[in-house]
């Protein structure tokens, strides 16, 4: 696949901060820090969440691509300082030999990427895979794709994210058609969720399993309105809007499944149940229903785009589950690292990012142009 628009992110969870590269954004677009701060905010939100998030605060300072309040069509670069570097720099996480020896990491966490890490790179201490392996990285993810969601709002797009469900516990909430309006209303619950009976069992579920030293999962829905037909492509399997956005969802740290629309529902529903009739509404060809989630042949529709993504627990825990020592190989207990007892509202906003590249990069491919200009006047000329 062809991208025009590629990003790019580097650092370690307690290295000295998260770099970022955007390359291919068009010029001319109005932005600032200010705006990319509202999303990093929104990613340090939900209840679950461990004491990481009391130290950090994410700002992203913006280092190029952006001149007078505008982007130039450069590579944007940005950076994130993590602040818990100050208390890793002398030793764990020094940059040069430390003075002092540090003591290696050796018992790896089941569900995570310690034990296939350090067998990939044949590493010795777990330390050298965890950091990099770690959700922090999603950080810089969220910043880049709030650059691109301010791109897709100059176009007429809104994305929004909602939690349907956190282990047991099910949302029943429709979300409403504005997405602002869903996003401000999921960003006032602790859990992202629409549904406010549903909410109260989710906070109560996840005090429960922190309290018992254990963490839970979910599923989170991401949606896309204003989004044009024709984006993606069915003549290549990596050209697909649903591969691409697949891709990008799962790429999130502990997602485990996604789907788009109706998902597995559609594998046990009778064919005249699950394809949206075509009809002419208001003088303009659409869908009567939206089972297929905005996607049909890899390519949007022009209906909402609907993806479902579920989350497994996080694979640190409180009370650690089984392991076996890499460097004396006898049993133990693994790793214990600070955690989260749940990170699913937070995945949902790093969902929103994910899908906001995408949708930028599929944008941009369809409709061309070095600036903002130069892609509306290409978009109204094609009637989209």
């Amino acid at each position: 696949m062809l991208s025009k628009l590629k990003f790019l992110t580097a650092g370690e969870s307690h290295g000295k901060g998260l770099s970022g590269i955007l390359e291919g954004f068009p010029a001319g677009v109005s932005l600032s820090e200010a705006m990319i701060a509202t999303d990093l905010a929104r990613r340090q939100l939900g209840h679950g969440r461990g004491g990481r998030m009391t130290i950090e605060t994410d700002h992203a300072e913006i280092l190029s691509g952006l001149r007078h309040g505008k982007t130039l069509g450069s590579p944007i670069a940005l950076w994130i300082q993590n602040k818990d570097w100050e208390n890793w720099k002398e030793d764990r996480m020094s940059h040069e030999q430390p003075k002092t020896a540090v003591d290696p990491v050796t018992l790896p966490r089941p569900g995570h990427a310690d034990l296939a890490g350090v067998q990939k790179f044949g590493f010795s201490d777990i330390r050298n895979v965890l950091e990099r392996s770690s959700a922090r990285e999603t950080a810089m993810r969220v910043g880049l794709g709030a650059i691109c969601r301010v791109l897709l709002r100059e176009l007429g797009i809104e994305i929004a994210s909602h939690v349907k469900q956190i282990g047991p516990e099910l949302s029943t909430a429709t979300p409403a058609s504005d997405l602002r309006s869903i996003n401000r209303a999921a960003d006032e619950s602790p859990v992202r969720c629409l549904d406010k009976q549903a909410e109260a069992k989710m906070v109560e579920h996840i005090n429960a399993l922190r309290k018992a030293g254990d963490s839970i999962g979910g599923v989170f829905e991401v949606v896309a309105s204003g989004v044009p037909a024709g984006l993606g492509s069915y003549t290549h399997w990596d050209r697909k809007l649903s591969t691409r956005i697949s891709a990008a969802m799962m790429s999130i740290n502990a997602m485990k499944s996604v789907s788009i629309g109706d998902g597995l529902d559609m594998a046990d529903t009778p064919g005249s149940k699950v394809h949206d009739e075509i009809i002419k509404e208001h003088g303009k060809v659409r869908r009567a229903t939206n089972h297929a989630g905005g996607v049909e042949g890899g390519m949007s529709n022009g209906e909402l785009i609907q993806v479902q993504v579920g989350m497994k627990p996080i694979p640190t825990l409180a009370k650690p589950l089984r392991s076996v020592d890499i460097a004396s190989g006898e049993a133990g207990s693994a790793h214990k690292e600070r955690t989260d007892a749940c990170a699913v509202p937070a995945a949902a906003v790093i969902g929103e990012a994910m899908l906001a590249l995408v949708l930028a990069d599929a944008v941009l491919e369809k409709f061309g142009g070095d600036s903002l200009e130069q892609v509306k006047a290409h978009i109204k000329a094609t009637g989209a």
